[in-house]
């Protein structure tokens, strides 16, 4: 029988055991999700969760270099991004959308590597896994740029979907930021922002729209049917 080990972590999420229960954390770690894109899954089932799980294993099974694990990691990381292309444009504004099938995605690669070390499978416990499957929200972390360190402080975020304004209930503090070594604005920042799954339109082309204190606007397109 896979044995299950005392925590998994996942960008956004701590899952660790305490008294014998296993509980949620929020943490501010980044990792990323892969998986064909559909549409964004609110409700997942049981079995759905276990195959998405397989499906992050599966390609960090196969990495045995450091270069081919970051190269799994390079791929993951464009499935659940909107926006800009980090890749192609240093500093333009993007969003990853943490959602379930990412969230168990990132906790199977944690499984590949963790059975990687141990020698023996490693498997996320059953009631954690129904936690996931149950999240009532979706949690975005937006990356922009800016002309100083404090850009990004204050940032307010809406998603737009037609005529409908969707907002966060709840925005993160922004990270102070960071000098950009490639072109455009000085400075590099992330905030976070959490959306309820049942105000929004998982299948809908939509906007993200982020106001921030110097009035300047950014807008991130995202279309919700091409990502799960």
């Amino acid at each position: 029988m896979p044995h299950s080990f005392a925590f998994f972590r996942e960008d956004g999420m701590l899952a660790q055991r305490n008294r014998g229960k296993w509980s949620l954390v929020a943490v501010g770690v980044l990792t990323v999700g892969i998986s064909p894109a559909i549409a964004i899954d609110v409700k997942l089932s049981m079995d759905d969760a276990h195959k998405t799980l397989a499906a992050g294993r599966a390609p960090m099974e196969k990495a045995n270099t450091p270069e081919e694990v970051k190269k799994v990691l390079q791929q993951a990381s464009m499935v659940t991004r909107v926006g800009a292309d980090p890749e192609k444009n240093s500093c333009g504004a993007s969003a990853i959308l943490r959602t379930k099938r990412y969230r168990l995605e990132a906790f199977g690669r944690q499984e590949a590597s963790e059975s990687k070390k141990r020698k023996t499978d490693i498997r996320m416990p059953e009631e954690f896994i129904k936690k996931v499957v149950d999240m009532p929200n979706m949690e975005v972390e937006v990356q922009l740029c800016g002309d100083d360190e404090y850009f990004a402080e204050g940032a307010i975020i809406e998603l737009q979907q037609g005529t409908k304004r969707v907002k966060a209930i709840d925005i993160g503090k922004a990270e102070r930021g960071r000098k950009n070594e490639g072109d455009g604005p000085a400075y590099r920042s992330r905030f976070t922002a959490v959306f309820a799954y049942e105000s929004f339109d998982p299948n809908a082309a939509s906007v993200f729209v982020i106001n921030l204190q110097d009035e300047k606007e950014v807008r991130i397109n995202a279309d919700f049917s091409k990502v799960k």
